[in-house]
């Protein structure tokens, strides 16, 4: 499949996005959309791979608004809630991510927040980002940084990241 680049209409901006327990409170997932020359999202560790996005190294391009919802959905159920932070940078800053991002390539099970951590430590603004494997710890750093909550979205069902296909189709 071709690499489709989809570009935000909004200004330059790092979201994170955590999957959190309903009843733990504990971090399930984390995964880093760059909205920069173009919106992506880094799933590290992720299974989110419907055939209509394409993927290279952990990279989902083509992030349309349709696309970013079918993600929240395929995380969501009654266990389990979405959380998006989302942080104004330049677009020196988006596009750094991105490079970095595409050279990290694949990353192993239960790497997602540290592979996370390590690539938001290297970016102006967040060095004091500290590694970790923990979605939840990531996501309160990354609230000390400005970021505001965008969106917590939840849903009800027993489903798995398969039930999120549904929501979007090819664009």
């Amino acid at each position: 499949m071709a690499i489709v680049a989809y570009k935000d209409a909004g200004p330059p901006k790092l979201t994170l996005i955590t999957v959190i327990n309903n009843n733990t409170g504990g971090g399930g997932h984390a995964a880093l959309m760059i909205s920069g020359s173009q919106r992506v999202i880094f799933d590290p560790a992720g299974s989110f791979r419907p055939d209509w996005v394409a993927e290279y190294g952990d990279v989902l391009y083509g992030i349309t608004p349709r696309n970013l919802q079918a993600y929240k959905s395929a995380h969501a159920r009654n266990s389990h809630h979405v959380v998006l932070h989302e942080l104004p940078v330049s677009a020196q800053t988006a596009n750094l991510a991105l490079r970095l991002v595409e050279e990290r390539g694949s990353v192993p099970s239960a790497f997602c927040a540290n592979s996370i951590s390590t690539i938001l430590g290297q970016l102006p603004g967040l060095e004091d980002i500290k590694v970790t494997f923990y979605p939840e710890k990531l996501m309160g750093q990354f609230a000390a940084k400005g970021a505001v909550v965008v969106d917590q979205y939840y849903e009800d069902d027993d489903g798995n990241v398969v039930d999120g296909y549904t929501v979007a189709v090819a664009e």
